[in-house]
């Protein structure tokens, strides 16, 4: 359904950094927080929201007392941007964790869960006093217009063709890594037509009665900037699994789409999150960004170090963010 209202105009998002920086400084780790830390870095060189918040457009307007993510990263980014220490504690995000989500600075998370809550969080306060709007509208927020999409699941009975579509909006998405061994057979996997049989059967709005049918879901709006989770965690053993999986510096999304036939929808690799350790119950997150001198960068808690491309294809990836 079209919005009613458009909460942030897509013409006033800017891909590209409006600025060359110096990569910002480290983030100090608190002993189990470097799952913060990495999704921090990893907001902070997203180009079109650093652009945002270094404008400092969402402080002066927002009127939130208690609690708002916006003014929290908009301070966080200008302080890394113009920051000559060597490293420095996120203390205002640490401070405000229990309203992000159902973290503790004592306590060790998970990167993936921290991304989802404080996407979630900054897309809260873009909807501060407009959470009457219809919900199409709702998902024309900055954050959206950057990190949303829209997927599509296609049913198709089996018997007499009918087709039934739904639509389900995102801001990242969670990938089944299986024995795949890249990127690109991991999504072809995502799209591929699945039978729904048994207790899965579909009721078929011809015939009235539950039919044999196959589901597939493709992306339907692609997101400006693609946020993907390599899911490393075993349902049936809840074992990490360790596999590297290939990811391309340039990824075609085209072949993923509700259309597949078109021009090439081209993403650019600019962070990579890795966690390191036996179990996902346990070890350690750091990172590669990509900064605004076009050069790529390890971030690992207090360290920084600059590396190339082929160090960062060769990691054991975790979340992957790919910008349009």
């Amino acid at each position: 359904t079209p919005p009613q209202r458009i909460l942030f105009p897509p013409e006033n998002i800017c891909m590209d950094w409006l600025h060359t920086r110096r990569p910002g400084p480290g983030l100090r780790n608190l002993g189990s927080t470097c799952y913060v830390n990495v999704i921090l870095q990893c907001l902070t060189y997203t180009p079109p929201l650093a652009n945002y918040l270094l404008s400092r457009q969402h402080s002066q307007s927002c009127r939130q007392q208690v609690f708002c993510m916006m003014c929290i990263m908009e301070d966080h980014v200008r302080k890394i941007m113009y920051s000559l220490a060597n490293a420095i504690l996120p203390r205002a995000v640490l401070r405000s964790l229990r309203f992000i989500g159902e973290f503790k600075p004592d306590l060790a998370g998970d990167a993936y869960e921290f991304l989802c809550c404080a996407l979630s969080a900054m897309q809260n306060a873009c909807l501060t006093g407009r959470r009457a709007l219809d919900t199409s509208s709702q998902a024309t927020t900055l954050i959206y217009q950057i990190f949303g999409g829209f997927l599509r699941s296609r049913v198709v009975c089996l018997r007499c063709q009918a087709v039934s579509d739904s639509y389900k909006a995102f801001l990242e998405v969670l990938l089944k890594i299986k024995a795949a061994s890249s990127l690109t057979t991991i999504l072809e996997n995502f799209v591929k037509p699945r039978l729904l049989d048994g207790r899965q059967c579909m009721k078929c709005s011809r015939y009235r009665k539950k039919m044999i049918a196959s589901k597939k879901i493709t992306i339907h709006h692609a997101p400006r900037v693609l946020t993907l989770c390599l899911g490393r965690v075993d349902v049936r053993s809840s074992r990490k699994i360790s596999q590297v999986v290939e990811y391309p510096e340039c990824l075609d999304l085209q072949p993923y789409m509700s259309e597949a036939a078109g021009e090439p929808l081209l993403y650019s690799l600019y962070a990579v999150v890795v966690h390191s350790g036996e179990t996902c119950l346990a070890g350690h997150f750091f990172c590669y960004i990509k900064a605004s001198d076009g050069l790529w960068y390890k971030m690992d808690d207090e360290t920084m170090d600059d590396c190339d491309i082929h160090a960062v294809l060769g990691q054991q990836a975790y979340l992957l963010f790919y910008i349009r």
